[in-house]
């Protein structure tokens, strides 16, 4: 069941929605009667050759997948954790999953033990899939569990430590297809949870219900154009909302192919696309920053790329394809702010609004922000279809996260222009964004703060040419500690996901305030930024 409806909002369980007895199940079913014998996805490991399920083959591994879950136990509302880079098997057991009526709460990867003990234990997973190379970490962090399935491989490649006897081999749970038949719709269901960093100490669980992936799975196709012609490049990783739904939900939506790797390799990345005629991918900034130091082939098959920055002169030139600016987030589940194929835009600004959703831009008193000036984000939609249902066990951040007139606030500065297009201009507040992760300065801080000799301490992002920003600590300490910078770094590398981990620890004998004594950290950007000579978002 979703939460009860954010006070001042719709909710699409009062509306005649589109999905009215539908949901992920049914769709894949579908496609797997209307695109049979046409190519879905494209494996391509590292290491060995290109495997492919066409949409038969891959409903059918699915139901086979999910009747070999039930014989063991799962079922509808269990919560089931899926520890797990970028393979078929990831996509396969959260299809089953869906199947079943079970919740599959992705994690990422480069999680430390620590963060994955607390996700287990935020969610209440009995159950987690997961590679050989992440079984050990994830039975130490979930003490509970009552099975562990592994696979035979890390993402195509020979693990240098197999499973262990104990876990119930992956490629065994199959069962007969017949004997995990579709449930009744539930469209307002939950489906699944991705944990993500927002300005608090420690990630929430973002809810998603069938409804919300089946809207993310059309307005994702429609925004980016997808045909079921098209043959899409992934390699972002699919625990997170741009793969997994700009991506692979699209691409289920037209009867697409999807082409994935284990992760982005700029050294492989024209190859693989090259050979496999993709004419659709995602980019990030870091990834063409390292596309920008191989040589483009002369002729390639992609169309269009999807990047958050309408056609920066720099990717015009050097790649010469179109990208599609765009705005979106977890909670948001697709893109409420999106450039177009159709009309011209603003040379690097995200886009226009959606029409699907409302978009304003205030200052910091809740007035609206003139053209030209750069204010908080806050957007409008339906939970539960357009919007996310809820944090998982957090009404009060859930609520908090809504005005009393149901406006979201995303946490992120944006500049509305003349010509109707929005320029992002960051993060607000106290989140940055390490290469394609955000990440809360406060979880940082957190655990800098339990080192003993730590007496204050603030972490804030370093503008960085690469990853966009790195983390930087400032910390005040009782007593002289000779190698307090390397103790506090070896405490994150503990435990936290290493993106996380500060680049630098600054020792200070005090820190610049604000009213009340609060730290300055808009000060403490400034400052980092100046010594790289950039500007921070105001």
């Amino acid at each position: 069941m979703i939460p009860d409806p954010i006070p001042g909002t719709l909710s699409c369980d009062t509306l005649f929605h589109p999905f009215i007895g539908q949901d992920l199940p049914r769709l894949l079913k579908a496609r797997a009667e209307d695109r049979t014998d046409h190519e879905f996805l494209i494996w391509v490991p590292f290491d060995g050759d290109a495997q492919r399920w066409t949409y038969g083959d891959f409903y059918r591994e699915v139901c086979r997948l999910a009747a070999g879950m039930k014989a063991e136990g799962v079922g509808k509302g269990n919560m089931v954790l899926l520890h797990m880079e970028n393979c078929p098997e990831f996509l396969l057991t959260w299809h089953a999953c869906s199947r079943l009526g079970a919740i599959v709460v992705t994690t990422n990867t480069r999680s430390s033990e620590d963060e994955l003990q607390y996700f287990l234990a935020d969610c209440g997973a009995s159950i987690a899939i997961t590679q050989p190379k992440f079984e050990s970490m994830v039975r130490k962090a979930g003490a509970n569990l009552e099975w562990v399935a592994v696979t035979n491989s890390d993402v195509g490649a020979t693990p240098e430590r197999p499973r262990s006897e104990e876990a119930i081999a992956f490629e065994d749970l199959r069962g007969d297809e017949n004997d995990a038949p579709l449930l009744d719709a539930a469209p307002l269901a939950v489906n699944s949870i991705q944990y993500t960093s927002g300005t608090t100490s420690r990630p929430k669980g973002v809810l998603w219900t069938h409804a919300n992936g089946l809207w993310g799975a059309q307005m994702n196709a429609r925004h980016t154009t997808l045909t079921p012609d098209d043959i899409g490049h992934v390699c972002l990783p699919l625990y997170h909302t741009n793969a997994l739904c700009y991506s692979h939900l699209a691409t289920l939506w037209v009867g697409a192919t999807m082409v994935l790797q284990p992760k982005f390799s700029a050294s492989r990345y024209w190859k693989v696309c090259t050979e496999h005629h993709c004419t659709y991918g995602v980019q990030i900034p870091f990834m063409l920053f390292a596309l920008m130091k191989h040589p483009v082939p002369e002729q390639h098959d992609f169309r269009l790329w999807g990047l958050g920055a309408e056609n920066p002169g720099v990717v015009s030139d050097m790649f010469r394809i179109p990208c599609l600016g765009w705005f979106g987030m977890t909670e948001t589940i697709t893109l409420p702010i999106i450039s177009s194929v159709h009309l011209a835009g603003r040379e690097m600004s995200m886009g226009r609004p959606a029409p699907e959703y409302d978009i304003q831009v205030r200052r910091d008193d809740g007035s609206h922000v003139d053209i030209g000036e750069s204010g908080a984000l806050w957007i409008r939609g339906v939970p539960g279809l357009s919007l996310f249902a809820g944090y998982l066990h957090k009404p009060e951040a859930t609520a908090e996260a809504f005005d009393a007139d149901g406006w979201f606030e995303t946490g992120d500065l944006v500049t509305p222009n003349d010509d109707g297009t929005i320029t992002f201009n960051g993060r607000d507040r106290d989140t940055m964004r390490v290469g394609a992760e955000n990440v809360a300065e406060s979880e940082v801080e957190r655990v800098i703060q339990a080192v003993e000799v730590v007496t204050e301490v603030a972490v804030v992002g370093k503008p960085d040419p690469m990853l966009g920003d790195v983390p930087v600590a400032f910390v005040q300490i009782i007593m002289p500690t000779p190698g307090i910078e390397e103790v506090v770094i070896a405490a994150c590398r503990e435990k936290l996901a290493d993106f996380k981990v500060p680049a630098e620890v600054r020792v200070v004998d005090d820190f610049p305030r604000v009213t009340l004594g609060k730290i300055d950290k808009k000060l403490l950007r400034k400052t980092l930024a100046d010594e790289v000579g950039e500007q921070p978002p105001s």
